[in-house]
C-alpha cells in the first residue's frame, strides 16, 4: 500500500484515529513519527498581522470541488539560505515551483505574484499558508489579487496536506542535502513539470497539467 496520494483529510484520519496509526504510518512516504497532540505544545506567537483561522475556510476549500483554492509552504535545504516556495492547487494537484533567495516575506511575495501571474487570475480564490513568518506577505497578496488567505493552526501543518505531500515527492528530487545555488531556474521547472505531467489516482488517471489546461478560458 502507498498512500503517496493523500491528503490533508486522509493524513487526519493516519494521525488521529485510535488503533489505526501503527498500521497506517509505516506506510507514508516520509515515515513521520506520531504527532504530540497540540495541548502538549508551547503556543505559537506568529507575529503575523490579520491572520484569518483556517477554520473560517469556506467549506468548498475542503471538499475541492472548485478550482482556484491553494496551499503554500517553503521547502528548505540544509545549512542554506536559499529555499523553494511550493505552491499547490487543491483541485488540480497542479505546482508552481519557484527558487527563492531566503524564506523572507519579500521573496515569498515575489515568488507568490509569479504563481498567480502564471494562470488566469479566476483559478485563483483563496491560499492557506502555515505559521511561518513568511506568510506575513499575505496581506499584499490578498488585497492586491482579491484572494482570501487562511493560517494553519499552530504546528498543524498537516491541515493543508496536499502542499506537504508533494514535498515529499519534491525531496526525491531535492533531498536536504542538495545544493541549490547549484540548480537554475530551468532545472527546478523541469522537476515542477515532472510532477505535473504524472498521472493521478485522484484525477482519474489525468495529470495536474491535463486538468488545469481543461479549465483555462471557461
Amino acid at each position: 500500500m502507498d498512500l503517496f496520494d493523500c491528503g490533508d483529510d486522509v493524513l487526519q484520519y493516519i494521525y488521529y484515529e485510535e488503533g489505526r496509526y501503527e498500521y497506517l504510518c509505516p506506510h507514508l512516504r516520509k515515515g513521520r513519527p506520531k504527532r504530540r497532540k497540540q495541548k502538549a505544545r508551547k503556543p505559537q506567537k506568529t507575529g503575523i498581522l490579520e491572520r484569518v483561522s483556517i477554520h473560517q475556510r469556506p467549506r468548498e476549500v475542503i471538499l475541492k470541488k472548485r478550482f482556484g483554492h491553494w496551499e503554500s509552504d517553503t521547502v528548505v535545504c540544509t545549512k542554506q539560505q536559499q529555499a523553494l516556495s511550493v505552491q499547490y492547487e487543491r483541485t488540480s494537484q497542479l505546482i508552481r515551483l519557484h527558487k527563492v533567495a531566503n524564506r523572507s516575506v519579500q521573496a515569498t511575495e515575489i515568488a507568490l505574484r509569479d504563481t498567480i501571474d502564471s494562470l488566469p487570475q479566476y483559478l485563483f480564490l483563496s491560499m492557506t499558508f502555515d505559521n511561518g513568518g513568511e506568510g506575513a506577505c499575505h496581506t499584499k497578496i490578498r488585497d492586491d489579487y482579491g484572494i482570501g488567505t487562511y493560517f494553519c493552526d499552530a504546528y498543524a501543518s498537516w491541515q493543508k496536506g496536499g502542499v506537504e505531500n508533494i514535498n515529499g515527492l519534491i525531496r526525491q528530487y531535492i533531498p536536504k542535502d542538495a545544493l541549490l545555488d547549484t540548480m537554475t531556474d530551468d532545472d527546478i521547472y523541469a522537476i515542477q513539470e515532472k510532477l505535473n505531467n504524472r498521472p493521478r489516482k485522484h484525477l482519474k488517471y489525468l495529470t495536474p497539467n491535463q486538468v488545469i489546461a481543461s479549465q483555462v478560458g471557461h
